[in-house]
């Protein structure tokens, strides 16, 4: 058997309330079952999945990742065009959410973190015809968005948003 893709992710988080408001404003998903105080579970826009982010509570108490340390490092959201991204990288920036931007060559990432200290990513993914070749080696630039949105545009769709585009 085969892993075909990442179907959701689920994070413990200190409050409900204010991770539900975070990742709703913030990277726009809906919530599709809160469970007050306890739990909840949130869907991406245009998700086919039952949901993508479940949040479970464990306490305003609970001691938050650290760096180092072994667990989890991030987890990556992809977004279908750059002008989501940028949108996304002002959302986060309000918050003082953003920790860092990178060019990998094969995609533009934005790093943040969320109220509880959870890393994530969100990317957006080059065009295949645009990787650069296997000799590449320095695959961690720093982030120009403008320059790839002069390059790109703000709505071209790659990844599996141009799949489902059609």
């Amino acid at each position: 058997m085969a892993v075909r893709r990442l179907n959701h992710a689920v994070l413990y988080i200190r409050e409900v309330a204010r991770s539900v408001a975070f990742y709703t404003e913030v990277l726009g998903f809906t919530v599709d079952v809160e469970i007050p105080g306890r739990a909840a579970f949130l869907s991406a826009p245009g998700s086919d999945n039952d949901h993508d982010l479940g949040l479970f509570a464990v306490g305003p108490d609970a001691p938050g990742p650290e760096n180092g340390r072994i667990g989890l490092y991030h987890l990556a959201w992809e977004v279908g065009t750059l002008g989501d991204l940028a949108a996304i990288a002002a959302r986060l920036r309000e918050r003082g959410a953003l920790v860092g931007a990178t060019d990998h060559l094969v995609s533009k990432s934005l790093y943040a973190r969320d109220p509880d200290g959870n890393e994530f990513e969100v990317m957006w993914r080059v065009p295949r015809a645009d990787w650069p070749g296997a000799d590449e080696a320095d695959r961690l630039r720093p982030l120009d968005l403008a320059a790839a949105l002069e390059r790109w545009g703000p709505d071209l769709l790659t990844g599996a948003a141009a799949g489902s585009a059609t």
